[in-house]
């Protein structure tokens, strides 16, 4: 779909970059010709992932072990890719978590744990590479990754959906405020595209592929789309693309609305069944990170 070396040139951050959907767009980059830096919590992960990758395509995988929760550990970081490799091209917000609970039952730590990473770690990170490219007359662009939530709310999911929804207006409000710079703010929302850390989370007891009964395209996402739609936000030649949230999603969410209005039938040993089987993939994490 795009030329070979599109990316040359650009040196782009992918936040959550060692797993996931983070990785998939990682990936795409290191293949259309970019510098990749990926960011994450678990540095063994990290590590591996450049490895990988780079074993793979080739090209250059930077890695930076940090919790983007931590805004003088995010401003190191960012100072240290200009520092090591020079100034960032592009920066894509993909850091997140998430897991499914009824609101009545969420605890502050709950919720700080999700708003901490999306709501304020993306802002962290924002921050620190704009005032960067506003300061030395870099031009940017930034894509976040959000979900449909943003324009529908979601049940069970609501500091995440509070979280996503707080980066879809800072992408409107930076976009005009940085538009002058040639800094460019985007996000894309996409549907169901499957991911084992969001499986465990949001479907312990389920699976995505269900999802695609009630898709108007009866189907979950094929990951080269996503890919494809981050690469032309992240391209040269749709610089006058600023301010929106594109939801790649089969139209689901015009059809359907908000996620997970099917859990409503859950009882309460269900949900304690399900908290448990999350809260062991935690736990599982944790290890990993050697926290």
């Amino acid at each position: 779909m795009f030329r070979e070396g599109l990316l040359q040139g650009k040196r782009i951050l992918v936040t959550g970059g060692g797993t996931g959907l983070g990785k998939e767009i990682a990936e795409r980059y290191l293949q259309l010709g970019a510098e990749v830096w990926i960011a994450g919590r678990r540095g063994a992960v990290l590590q591996e992932s450049a490895a990988s990758l780079m074993k793979t395509h080739g090209g250059k995988v930077g890695t930076h072990a940090v919790d983007i929760r931590d805004a003088q550990a995010v401003d190191a970081m960012v100072q240290r890719i200009w520092d090591e490799a020079g100034p960032l091209t592009g920066l894509v917000n993909n850091a997140a978590g998430n897991f499914i609970s009824p609101t009545k039952d969420l605890t502050p730590n709950g919720f700080n744990a999700i708003a901490g990473i999306v709501f304020h770690g993306s802002f962290y990170v924002t921050h620190a590479v704009g005032r960067r490219w506003i300061a030395g007359g870099h031009r940017g662009s930034v894509i976040s990754i959000l979900t449909t939530w943003v324009h529908t709310g979601s049940p069970y999911v609501v500091p995440s959906a509070m979280s996503k929804a707080g980066l879809h207006v800072m992408t409107k409000s930076l976009a005009v405020e940085w538009g002058r710079y040639g800094i460019r703010l985007n996000a894309i929302a996409p549907g169901a595209f499957p991911t084992e850390g969001a499986a465990k989370r949001l479907r312990p007891e389920g699976r995505f592929e269900d999802a695609a009964a009630g898709n108007p395209m009866r189907r979950i996402g094929r990951m080269p789309e996503l890919q494809n739609l981050a690469t032309f936000l992240m391209a040269d030649g749709c610089e006058w693309l600023s301010g929106e949230t594109i939801a790649v999603d089969g139209a689901g969410y015009l059809a359907n609305g908000g996620s997970f209005t099917d859990l409503d039938g859950l009882s309460d040993a269900d949900w304690e069944r399900m908290r448990g089987q999350i809260r062991a993939q935690n736990e599982k994490d944790r290890v990993g990170r050697g926290a």
